[in-house]
């Protein structure tokens, strides 16, 4: 038995090293250390996350998928133009898909886990007093994934999830206009759950994420993920 949960363990750990690769990559892509244009190369990558070259590979892989990096023939790979539209369609289609999510719980949601949201956001609030970022951030995707799970819904809840990974919450959590649009969000989506409003609960949850949009873009802008770009314009 401990052989076979050894076994288990290493195979999901070689699922999780591309994820890590592509997770550092597409950071410094959106903290504006990499820029359209610049080529990625195994060795440094594989040195800074810890991990082999066949890793980094398949993590430039994922991040091909999502639209981060080009594979050019016989050079490699290169980080791809990633506009600001961009940034506003991945919170169009983000928004879309919650709010469906939260609609649907609306009509499904169970007092325990109501109290389980009360919960959060008494925490994030405290969290955010404290200044605590990490927890902020941990707390913010906590309320998120008791909705999507009320509402029962795990094909269009891993969409959203696809969605999301391109520009994960956690990188921009903490941010203060961030963290003063969620407490004055999630607790308003409470009331509406808790009325079972799918209606109300689908207008609230669009319009938080599409606000998040605003935030991002300013942030990727002091980043300088576009001044290059803007320089050459």
């Amino acid at each position: 038995m401990a052989l076979v949960d050894g076994v288990t363990r290493r195979r999901e750990r070689r699922r999780q090293l591309p994820e890590e690769v592509a997770a550092h990559v597409r950071q410094q892509i959106l903290a504006g250390r990499l820029r359209a244009g610049d080529f990625l190369r195994t060795e440094p990558i594989a040195e800074a996350v810890g991990v082999s070259t066949t890793p980094v590979r398949e993590g430039l892989l994922t991040l091909r998928s999502e639209g981060f990096v080009r594979l050019v023939p016989r050079r490699g790979f290169v980080v791809a133009p990633f506009t600001r539209q961009d940034v506003l369609d991945l919170f169009w289609a983000q928004a879309r898909l919650a709010g469906e999510l939260a609609a649907r719980a609306a009509k499904r949601i169970t007092p325990e886990r109501l109290r389980r949201l009360d919960a959060i956001v008494a925490s994030h609030a405290e969290a955010a007093r404290r200044g605590d970022g990490e927890l902020v951030a941990d707390l913010g995707h906590a309320f998120h994934r008791e909705i999507n799970l009320a509402a029962d819904a795990p094909r269009l809840a891993s969409l959203l999830a696809s969605t999301v990974k391109h520009l994960p919450p956690h990188f921009y959590a903490s941010l203060d206009a961030q963290v003063a649009s969620t407490e004055r969000w999630h607790p308003v989506l409470v009331v509406a759950l808790r009325a079972g409003d799918a209606r109300r609960a689908r207008t609230l949850m669009e319009e938080h994420v599409q606000e998040s949009a605003g935030f991002v873009v300013a942030m990727l802008e002091r980043n300088g993920l576009w001044q290059d770009a803007e320089r050459d314009s």
